[in-house]
């Protein structure tokens, strides 16, 4: 039975689980559980009884979450680098090839998440269907991604304001940027949601008028033009930029940090309402994230920016150049450059909102499960993880190396970082489904009782989990002949952190830490659903049709 007690300033705090002896009470904390009267603990239903955080993000919310958030200087300036390194080809190759592998891990995370909604989902399931140490590794290596891609958006962020207002040091703009993301984050996950929600609209829309610019460009239709762009620059400097398939190796690093955050709404499925139509519906929206968001972009930075371009190099001793800057300044717009600056500003704000929230939520049920400090398990009346936020906020100050090294080469450090800690990411979630699936089929469970099945399984789980392991390895093997010292070390010192962490757990708990066999692994607690095939929770069964407008129903499809 899992006990909760208040601490003095009135904020619920995760006590664990009490031991009886048996596997449940061992397990990690069943998040969400429902009363015997099928109703949820609390009164409003609103608030988690386990976690403590408020189930306030509605469908829409994680649906565009899927299809647009975390998109920032990653994808709209980090693209610059990759483009460079490799050419346009190779872009839209690494772009092709890590969406396969995304949308393998997908399918994957969908099953299991809409099954086991709570606990930063994944990160509680390592231990489900694993073992506790494993779920710590994990873990923390996926809060190594947030707090690197944190900082790079604050690292870009800085940069764009200090170009507009250079009198300003980078880290006043930092200080002032740190305290409103850290109040707007205090208010609430319906505040969040909401912000996410409209400013990925703007995201997409601002994306869709690029590639409508592009097209007309590449066409030869712009005012001024003399003749059609066409695939000038894959002819010159190359499909390559010369640099064969050694710069698409190097891409696939880059590429994997855009993908970055599609996994997200397993975090954020504990917080949403109703996870048994909100997260399928979500894993669904990805596949359209990575045809229209990841592959449009790839084709159209190829097609209007150079891959030799001095700028997507040096964009200057402390800031960042996007392909769509440099593309628009070669299309005769000088001042374009406030426009698209303006436009990764925005993106930026959503970034960093998003990764404030994935990385807080990481480490909160991390803390609740025994895996951080417990203090930042807490959370206050509002169901606002206030510990969680601000720790996570924190290791935004990454970015001050900026003032010593510049936006550029800071931005090429952290990339390595949180790229590789992705793949590891992605394969433990393919491990996890596997091993829920054979659990399921050693306890003779009817797989049609699943509210949401991968496509293609077993194939598609296996796919993911070698094609992540063997990424993993060969994404730094560029820095081998020649041989970078500075870049190996950035690129594989993850690699034997995580079975460092492992190892160290172990030894830990000792005995108390082992491998869970199939036929014992967990399959019961934690669920949110009623298994009736719908994944509808008790009581929150979505208005019928017929009773809403043609409008509401358009607006609901869309």
């Amino acid at each position: 039975m899992v006990q909760h007690q208040k601490s003095v300033d009135g904020d619920k705090l995760y006590r664990g689980p009490q031991t009886s002896g048996s596997y449940n009470d061992d397990i990690a904390p069943h998040y969400g559980a429902i009363e015997p009267t099928g109703k949820p603990a609390d009164d409003d239903g609103l608030m988690d009884p386990d976690s403590g955080v408020k189930r306030g993000l509605k469908n829409r919310h994680l649906s565009m979450m899927a299809l647009a958030g975390i998109i920032g200087p990653g994808l709209l300036v980090g693209a610059g680098g990759a483009l460079h390194n490799g050419g346009p080809a190779s872009l839209l190759i690494g772009f092709s090839i890590i969406g396969i592998i995304a949308f393998a891990v997908m399918q994957s995370l969908g099953e299991v998440t809409t099954l086991f909604p709570g606990g930063g989902s994944f990160v509680s399931l390592a231990e489900r269907m694993v073992d506790k140490s494993f779920s710590v590794a994990v873990g923390w290596n996926y809060f190594i991604i947030w707090a690197t891609v944190l900082a790079n958006e604050y690292n870009v962020i800085c940069s764009i304001l200090t170009y507009w207002a250079p009198k300003v040091p980078l880290w006043g703009f930092f200080l002032i940027l740190w305290t409103v993301f850290t109040g707007f984050q205090l208010l609430g996950v319906e505040a969040f949601g909401e912000a996410e929600f409209w400013l990925a609209l703007f995201k997409i829309l601002g994306l869709a008028a690029y590639f409508i610019f592009s097209i007309v460009y590449a066409a030869g239709g712009l005012v001024g033009q003399t003749e059609p762009l066409g695939f000038r620059y894959w002819h010159e400097p190359g499909p390559f930029n010369g640099k064969g398939f050694r710069g698409v190796a190097v891409v696939f690093v880059f590429c994997s940090t855009f993908y970055a955050g599609v996994e997200s709404v397993a975090v954020a499925a504990t917080e949403t309402r109703n996870p048994g139509i909100a997260v399928p519906q979500a894993i669904r929206q990805v596949f359209w994230r990575i045809i229209f968001v990841y592959l449009g972009s790839a084709l159209f930075f190829g097609i209007t920016c150079p891959a030799n371009a001095e700028g997507l190099v040096n964009g200057g001793a402390k800031a960042l150049q996007s392909p769509m800057t440099i593309a628009i300044q070669n299309a005769g717009w000088q001042g374009g450059l406030h426009l698209i600056n303006a436009f990764i500003l925005i993106t930026c704000l959503s970034a960093i909102n998003s990764s404030i929230y994935i990385g807080s939520r990481t480490i909160l049920y991390m803390a609740q499960s025994g895996k951080a400090p417990r203090f930042i398990g807490r959370t206050n009346k509002m169901g606002v993880p206030v510990w969680a936020i601000v720790i996570t906020n924190a290791f935004g100050a990454i970015a001050m190396m900026n003032v010593s090294t510049g936006a550029s080469k800071a931005y090429g450090y952290i990339v390595n970082l949180s790229g590789v800690s992705t793949f590891l990411v992605w394969g433990s979630i393919s491990l996890i489904h596997i091993r829920f699936r054979r659990a399921w089929a050693a306890q003779n469970r009817d797989i049609n009782e699943v509210p949401f099945k991968s496509m293609f399984y077993p194939y598609i789980a296996y796919f993911g989990l070698a094609s992540t392991v063997f990424l993993a390895l060969v994404q730094g093997w560029t820095n081998l002949a020649p041989f970078d010292a500075a870049g190996f070390v950035d690129a594989y010192i993850l690699l034997p952190l995580f079975g460092i962490i492992y190892a160290v757990c172990k030894i830990y708990w000792r005995g108390q830490d082992r491998i869970k066999r199939s036929w014992e692994i967990d399959l019961d607690s934690g669920r949110r659903t009623d298994l009736d095939n719908k994944g509808i929770m008790p009581g929150d069964e979505p208005q019928v049709q017929a009773r809403r407008s043609f409008w509401r129903r358009v607006w609901d499809m869309l």
